[in-house]
């Protein structure tokens, strides 16, 4: 919150009247006893300018406004989910083609989607099967996606991100 009024500690201030016109430099009871005649506050809306720079506002109203901005940008946020989809090294093709149109409907949707190939016991000395297979899974996705995390391990499992495509040509 910018400080008003007697809260100001600067002994010269710019003032900027109510309708955004420079009066000048000048000492901070004649800015106050400015703000007092127009019945409004004195806000220090750039206290680090030598001398700080104050307007004549309705604090009320400002506080009021930037906070209904605050509140706009914030709904105006696209919130992303990530979704995951679980694999083996020996999932069969079928499965994976249902996994992928999972995948296809979430990227289209703009949602990330993460695909992770888990390793059980031996499985993990075959490492190249599960990289295939990732990159398998990338060409088809594609065209509504494109890899944001190329595949690497975490753990027992091996993992890549998609993120839906920047451009929709």
């Amino acid at each position: 919150m910018p400080r008003a009024n007697k809260q100001i500690r600067a002994r010269q201030v710019r003032l900027v009247d109510q309708d955004g016109n420079q009066v000048g430099v000048i000492s901070f009871q004649e800015a106050l006893d400015a703000a007092s005649k127009v019945n409004l506050d004195l806000v220090e809306v750039s206290p680090n300018a030598d001398p700080p720079v104050c307007r004549l506002m309705d604090l009320g109203k400002y506080m009021y406004n930037k906070s209904k901005k605050e509140r706009q940008a914030r709904k105006a946020q696209v919130k992303t989910k990530v979704k995951e989809i679980r694999l083996r090294p020996k999932t069969a093709g079928h499965d994976r083609d249902f996994m992928v149109r999972d995948a296809r409907k979430w990227l289209e949707r703009g949602d990330k989607v993460k695909v992770r190939i888990r390793f059980r016991g031996r499985e993990l000395s075959h490492p190249e099967v599960a990289k295939k297979q990732l990159d398998e899974i990338a060409d088809l996705l594609s065209d509504v996606g494109a890899v944001e995390q190329r595949p690497a391990f975490e753990g027992r499992s091996m993992l890549m991100i998609l993120g839906p495509a920047k451009s929709k040509a």
